[in-house]
């Protein structure tokens, strides 16, 4: 990743950036799901897997989300109506709520699992974070 100074920072940057974050949270909970489920059995792993699965759900709504008020900003012709991204902002955070309910009721796994696998969204961006100031001071 090259991204030069803050104030060079463009749309393709931040879309670059929130891609590599999904990216690396499903590496990370690719790799957590085997090892938990190994030690505290399939339903902790799923609990995990439907975590990072809420996170990073959120992570490509907010994708899409900040890419719609950016275009807006910006004054292009090809935004997407802002109506239809809340729209389906919404649906996602009831569908996230749905999720959490059934997962939580039907699944005898550790809540610990499913913690983490809701953190390791805030974990992958903070380390994407980490890498662009890394490359800001270089």
């Amino acid at each position: 990743m090259a991204f030069g100074t803050m104030t060079n920072f463009s749309d393709a940057d931040f879309r670059r950036t929130m891609l590599s974050a999904l990216r690396l949270l499903a590496i990370l909970a690719a790799i957590l799901a085997i090892l938990i489920g190994l030690k505290a059995g399939w339903q902790s792993a799923a609990l995990l897997l439907v975590g990072a699965l809420i996170s990073g759900s959120g992570l490509y709504e907010w994708l899409r989300l900040m890419t719609a008020v950016m275009a807006r900003m910006d004054g292009g012709t090809a935004a997407k109506p802002m109506g239809m991204v809340l729209v389906n902002f919404f649906l996602r955070l009831g569908l996230t709520v749905v999720l959490l309910y059934v997962s939580l009721k039907l699944l005898n796994g550790s809540v610990y699992a499913l913690a983490g696998g809701l953190a390791l969204g805030v974990f992958a961006l903070s380390i994407e974070g980490l890498r662009l100031m890394k490359a800001w001071t270089v």
